[in-house]
């Protein structure tokens, strides 16, 4: 890459760093994997960068690797049993926002208990704000498939969750 794409690519990785952290913690719900999913999807894009015409696709591009690093590496044995036993402490300072933490943590705790897939399809849809064809075009597969995974994630997640999910869904 001449010095040119690479500042770009450096701007572009300065701009979107800390989102698509957050969001492969939504998916995997440890900070350290986090960590190295994003990496992982960062370096896939910089070894393509010259490849990529429509830099208004690089979003995509981004969460598509992250999602499909995320599912790669929940297939591989050492990670099936892996869990995480608390989240990390979040200074609170509000009732409003003990609430909010609360419910949170409670949701994320249940979206680690579905399968990834299904995970993947929840945290695209619902947290990233993601149609069903934008979400199908991220895992690359149909609607349909987006719509059937919608389903079972949610009702997984309600089998995990419970009434809270009731709560979650009025916090909201």
């Amino acid at each position: 890459m001449d010095q040119r794409e690479e500042a770009e690519f450096a701007e572009y990785f300065s701009a979107r760093r800390e989102a698509v952290r957050r969001m492969a913690y939504m998916l995997c719900g440890d900070w350290h994997r986090a960590d190295d999913l994003a990496q992982t999807a960062f370096v896939a894009l910089h070894r393509r960068w010259r490849k990529i015409r429509d830099r208004n696709a690089l979003d995509a591009y981004v969460r598509r690797t992250v999602v499909r690093a995320m599912i790669d590496e929940s297939r591989r044995p050492w990670r099936r049993e892996h869990t995480v036993e608390r989240m990390p402490d979040e200074p609170v300072s509000s009732t409003d926002l003990d609430d909010r933490v609360a419910t949170r943590e409670a949701l994320l705790l249940g979206l680690r208990q579905v399968a990834p897939r299904q995970r993947a399809v929840l945290v695209l849809r619902f947290l990233e704000g993601m149609d069903v064809a934008g979400v199908a075009a991220v895992m690359k597969c149909s609607e349909g498939t987006v719509k059937s995974q919608t389903a079972r994630g949610l009702e997984a997640l309600r089998g995990v969750l419970g009434d809270s999910l009731d709560d979650l869904r009025s916090a909201s």
